[in-house]
């Protein structure tokens, strides 16, 4: 079985295939449209078989595309991750466009060992010399390259937006109300107002980065969708079967602790402070769907969102780091390597009934604390 990560990876490369292919295609057809009945390329005198070509330059455009995406996922997105919008996408163009001139050059060179004449040097490297510096070139290069332009707003966007919005966005998924059980995670910094008083707002804002990009690895990790930021709350979403399958919604907040506290000498050194958080959980029907019309926004709308919220606002006063709904409780399966208590039950503001609320805490964490 693929872990979350894998597949979210295989799923943000195979858009790059496919962009790939459809404008190699297309550029097949553009080249039938220019060449028509000539047997030969003009500026290499190498041989132009449109049959041949509507089969082996898509297919080398989807393999370009693939290497491209795994190159991008795998390294240069992590590579550029801190550079501003504009510089990551001039500066992986740039390489990615270096890639695919030494890609052609291969393929021409490749191209002239087929050929029925003496492979010397000068038999080889007459017919790349002869493309690049005719001007048909010139258009190439700039058709790849506005692919790669395409294909790098694709994954800017995409990074921006999260992962499956934008792709939810055009395959209208959205785009009529929708409604969706899922779990919810309201995840709070603790006493966020006294670090920020301490550390000043441009600083207090920088750990913020830090502290939401550390945090994001468990979220995907553990299947999980990061719905929105709002100041040092972050949001987290999952579909409840995605979220209950290996106790995902509780498995990534004790990940998401255990990565801030790998992390305590760089915030110790940097800020002076190991940032810690708490967090509620409830699950529920939500209504799903696109609003806006300036700006367009997949929301959730729900009850589960507000008691997931009230839920979270508890964590202070019954010293708890993780607090989960009733509902949830019941239908959670957690190892005995995690202890579930109930707090008691308790009228949630906007709610006619009282909720029982319990608190989970991992039990090695448990004995530490009882031992000191």
């Amino acid at each position: 079985m693929l872990s979350p990560k894998t597949k979210r990876d295989v799923a943000r490369v195979i858009p790059f295939g496919v962009l790939w292919f459809i404008f190699s295609l297309i550029y097949c057809m553009l080249e039938k449209g220019i060449l028509g009945d000539l047997d030969h390329y003009p500026s290499t005198g190498n041989q132009y078989k449109f049959a041949a070509n509507i089969f082996a330059i898509p297919v080398a455009g989807l393999m370009m595309g693939l290497i491209t995406g795994i190159l991008e996922i795998g390294y240069f997105s992590k590579w550029f991750i801190k550079k501003s919008f504009t510089r990551k996408i001039v500066f992986k163009s740039f390489l990615y466009l270096i890639i695919v001139i030494i890609f052609l050059a291969f393929t021409l060179l490749m191209n002239a060992l087929n050929m029925p004449s003496e492979h010397s040097f000068r038999n080889l490297v007459s017919p790349v010399w002869a493309f690049f510096t005719d001007y048909a070139a010139v258009g190439l290069v700039l058709y790849i390259a506005s692919i790669i332009l395409v294909t790098q707003f694709y994954a800017e966007f995409s990074q921006s937006l999260g992962p499956g919005t934008l792709s939810n966005f055009f395959l209208g998924k959205y785009h009529h109300p929708v409604e969706e059980e899922r779990i919810f995670m309201f995840l709070d910094m603790k006493s966020s107002t006294t670090i920020a008083e301490n550390l000043g707002h441009v600083r207090y804002f920088e750990m913020l980065k830090e502290y939401f990009f550390d945090l994001s690895g468990a979220v995907i990790d553990y299947a999980g969708t990061i719905y929105q930021y709002a100041g040092d709350e972050m949001i987290i979403s999952w579909k409840l079967k995605d979220g209950l399958k290996n106790n995902n919604c509780i498995e990534c907040f004790f990940a998401m602790k255990r990565i801030l506290e790998s992390q305590t000498e760089k915030y110790n050194g940097k800020f002076g402070i190991l940032p810690a958080f708490k967090a509620g959980l409830h699950f529920g029907m939500v209504t799903a769907g696109e609003i806006g019309s300036l700006k367009k926004e997949i929301i959730f709308t729900g009850d589960v969102l507000n008691t997931s919220a009230r839920i979270q606002g508890l964590c202070n006063h019954f010293n708890a780091d993780l607090l989960v709904s009733e509902e949830l409780a019941k239908i959670l399966q957690l190892p005995a390597a995690y202890e579930m208590r109930s707090v008691g039950e308790n009228l949630l503001k906007g709610r006619l009934k009282t909720m029982e609320i319990f608190s989970i805490s991992a039990a090695d964490i448990l004995s530490n604390s009882r031992q000191s």
